[in-house]
């Protein structure tokens, strides 16, 4: 064993099982790994994907505990068992979460809405979204409402995720009458709950989503309206991503 070598086991999967002169057995380590990793990225979001992340797992901890075994040698079940199992916490710890991190805060996250996963981009700039885009956010515009669900009148709102087009962007006209709402001027039919008067100027770093909830037990309809009327300006600070129309080979549905 050698200091860079147990380094590079940790850091590379299966690199542990050829540095040991394996190279075989460390050749179907690294094919394995990089069919896990294809199976994880096409089932992102679902049971297989998170099955082919375990998998990854197991095969890293063990090219690192397979390169450690000289050290072993000595050692009684219990201690080599108790080794690998440290082994498998660390590479999970130090290694595989960080990615994951970093994969869902900066560049992917899957989403479950209506039993189907869309997987959302998280470096689509807000800035680029148009009128018509679909957009995942933060139902809800104030910490309060989002951190502890919040009432208006005789309504509560639990807070989630929203996935909804943009309605209007900032500086839009947003109209109400009885049959239906316009934006600049261009009619539309109205969505539930929708007021049938007044009107609304998109501020900036605004959008204008009109939210869809699943309503239980008898409200006010003026209260219903009223809230999601203020829930209907989303700020771009609850802006998550923009969902792909394609992940890798599959066309997202969205729901």
């Amino acid at each position: 064993m050698t200091f860079t070598g147990a380094v590079a086991g940790f850091l590379v999967p299966g690199l542990g099982i050829y540095l040991r002169g394996r190279t075989f057995w460390g050749q179907v380590a690294f094919l394995s790994y990089g069919f896990l990793a294809l199976l994880f990225f096409a089932g992102f979001g679902y049971p297989i994907g998170n099955f082919a992340f375990g998998l990854m797992l197991a095969i890293h901890a063990t090219g690192f505990v397979y390169y450690c075994s000289p050290a072993l040698q000595q050692e009684e079940f219990g201690g080599r068992l108790l080794f690998s199992l440290l082994a498998l916490i660390a590479v999970g710890l130090l290694v595989y979460l960080p990615i994951r991190h970093a994969i869902l805060l900066r560049l992917w996250i899957p989403l479950r809405f209506n039993g189907q996963v869309v997987v959302v981009q998280r470096r689509f700039p807000p800035g680029a979204i148009q009128r018509g885009d679909w957009i995942v956010y933060k139902l809800g515009n104030d910490s309060s409402l989002w951190n502890t669900g919040g009432g208006h009148g005789s309504v509560q709102v639990r807070s989630g995720l929203g996935l909804a087009p943009v309605l209007a962007v900032a500086g839009d006209r947003v109209m109400f009458s009885t049959n239906a709402f316009t934006v600049n001027g261009i009619s539309h039919p109205l969505l539930p709950h929708m007021p049938q008067s007044g009107e609304v100027a998109v501020p900036g770093k605004n959008w204008f989503i009109w939210p869809s909830y699943s309503i239980s037990g008898n409200g006010d309809e003026n209260a219903i309206s009223s809230m999601m009327l203020h829930l209907a300006l989303v700020s771009e600070k609850d802006y998550l991503g923009k969902p792909y129309q394609r992940w890798l080979w599959r066309r997202q549905t969205i729901p």
